[in-house]
C-alpha cells in the first residue's frame, strides 16, 4: 500500500536551499521518517542528486546508537562531506541527541549543506530551536493521515472508510492493518506503552496514573470547555483525588508538547478579543483517543468535530472557538457558539459541525449564531448526512457534506 503525503512533500521541496534548518515535527508514528527518508529522499534522487551526497541518519536505530553522542554525530557527518558540491543532511529524531543545537549551527555555516531534521517533541522546537536558532529554523508539522489521504489508500465503500477512519484514526500503520482487532490492539499499545510512557519519562513524572486519568477526562469531553481548575474539581469529585490546578496545567502542557492534544481558544467575534479560559482540547488522532477509552465512546458527532478541527489545522488555519453575544427578547444576554473560526492570512471562515440538520429546528439552531455575525466572511455548516450536495441559502450560508469537505482541498471555496 502506497500512502502519499503530497502536502508535506511539496512543503519540503519548497523549502530546499533556503538557508534554514528544516524541522519536521509531529506526533510519534505519524509518518515523519517515511516523509524524510522515503518520499523526500526519492525526490532528491529523481532530481539527479548523487546518493553519496545524501547523508541520512536514523538516530532511533540501534546501529546508530553511538551517533546519539553529538561529537560522534558531527564527526560522522563531516566525514561524509568529500567535496564542495551540495550535501543533504537528513537526521531523524534529533531530540535524542543531547544539546544538539551546536551541531545544527555548525552545519548551517557550511555553504554546501542543506539540513533536515525530525522530532517528536514540540519542546525542542518551542524552546531550544527558537532560542538557539533565532529564526534559523523552518518548521513543517506533519499530522496523522487526513481523511483524504486515508481514503486514497483504501478500497471499499466511502461510508465504510469513513466509519473506519473515525474509529481507528489516521496513524499510517493502522491504515495497513486489515483486521479491526489488530488495529485496536496496536492503538491501545501505542497509547499506553509509547505516548504516555514517553511523556512520563521525558518529564520525570512520579505518578503516571494522574496523567492517564487526565487523558481519560479530555477524551471523554471532546468539544467541551474545560480548564485546570475545572479538571481539579473533577478529580476531587469523581476520583476523590486532590490535584492542584497548577499541576494539571503542567500536565496539559506536556500533552501538547508531545502533540497528543491541542487547544482551541475562545474568540469573541463581536468584541474581537480572545477569552483565555476555559478552552477546548482536541486529539491529534481520534484513533488514539478512542483506544484510550476502550472504543466505548464512539459518538460520531464529537469525533466528526475533532476531525474537522484537525483538517482545518492541516490546511494551515489558526482555529478558534467563536462566541457571539446576542440580546434575547427578554432583554437578557446570551452567548451563542460558532464551532470554529478559521483564520489564514486575510481569509476567515465561520464553521459549524453538525451530524445532521434534516429537521428545520436543528438547522435554525446551527445557523442562528451566523445570523448575528455581521461581517462578510463565509459561513459554512458541515453536516454528516450522506448527501454531498452543496447548498446555499438566502443568507449566503453554505451547507456541505463533511466528507465532501474533507475530500476536496478546495471545498471551502465552493
Amino acid at each position: 500500500m502506497e500512502i502519499k503525503r503530497d502536502v508535506y512533500l511539496r512543503k519540503l521541496i519548497g523549502k530546499k536551499h533556503n538557508g534554514l534548518v528544516k524541522i519536521i515535527t509531529g506526533i510519534r508514528r505519524c509518518g515523519k521518517s517515511y516523509l524524510l527518508f522515503n518520499l523526500f529522499k526519492d525526490h532528491l534522487l529523481h532530481s539527479g542528486v548523487d546518493e553519496k551526497h545524501i547523508i541520512a541518519v536514523a538516530l532511533d536505530s540501534y546501529e546508530n546508537e553511538p551517533l546519539i553522542n553529538r561529537d560522534n554525530l558531527y564527526k560522522y557527518i563531516t566525514s561524509k562531506i568529500k567535496d564542495n558540491d551540495l550535501y543533504y543532511v537528513l537526521l531523524d529524531e534529533i531530540q535524542l541527541v543531547e544539546k544538539f543545537e551546536p551541531i545544527l549551527n555548525s552545519l548551517l555555516r557550511k555553504q554546501n549543506v542543506d539540513v533536515y531534521v525530525t522530532g517528536s517533541n514540540s519542546k525542542f522546537l518551542s524552546t531550544d530551536i527558537i532560542t538557539e536558532f533565532r529564526g534559523r529554523g523552518d518548521e513543517v508539522h506533519v499530522y496523522p493521515l487526513s481523511f483524504s489521504e486515508y481514503a486514497a489508500a483504501m478500497q471499499g465503500e466511502e461510508e465504510d472508510i469513513w466509519t473506519d477512519y473515525y474509529t481507528y484514526g489516521g496513524l499510517p500503520l493502522v491504515a495497513t492493518l486489515q483486521n479491526k482487532e489488530d488495529k485496536a490492539d496496536y492503538l491501545r499499545s501505542q497509547m499506553n506503552q509509547v505516548y504516555l510512557n514517553d511523556i512520563v519519562n521525558r518529564n520525570h513524572l512520579r505518578n503516571s496514573e494522574e496523567l492517564g486519568e487526565l487523558v481519560n477526562m479530555l477524551a471523554s469531553a471532546i468539544g467541551s470547555y474545560t480548564n485546570p481548575a475545572k479538571l481539579s474539581r473533577s478529580f476531587k469529585s469523581i476520583k476523590q483525588v486532590t490535584i492542584a490546578p497548577n499541576t494539571l496545567s503542567l500536565y496539559l502542557t506536556y500533552l501538547q508538547n508531545a502533540f497528543l492534544v491541542s487547544q482551541a481558544m475562545r474568540f469573541d467575534v463581536k468584541g474581537k478579543r480572545y477569552i483565555n479560559t476555559p478552552l477546548k482540547y482536541y486529539f491529534e488522532d481520534v484513533g488514539l483517543r478512542n483506544a484510550r477509552l476502550g472504543f466505548r465512546q464512539l459518538e460520531e458527532t464529537h469525533l466528526m468535530e475533532n476531525i474537522v478541527y484537525n483538517e482545518l489545522r492541516i490546511r494551515g488555519f489558526q482555529v478558534d472557538v467563536g462566541l457571539v453575544e446576542v440580546r434575547e427578547n427578554t432583554g437578557t444576554r446570551k452567548q451563542l457558539e460558532v464551532d470554529f473560526v478559521a483564520n489564514l492570512a486575510n481569509k476567515r471562515y465561520y464553521i459549524q459541525s453538525a451530524l445532521s440538520v434534516l429537521s428545520e429546528q436543528k438547522r435554525q439552531q446551527e445557523i442562528r449564531p451566523f445570523l448575528h455575525v455581521k461581517d462578510s466572511f463565509k459561513k459554512i455548516v458541515l453536516v454528516g448526512d450522506k448527501a454531498h450536495t452543496v447548498q446555499r441559502d438566502n443568507n449566503g450560508i453554505v451547507t456541505i457534506g463533511v466528507r465532501e469537505f474533507l475530500l476536496n482541498p478546495h471545498s471551502l471555496e465552493l
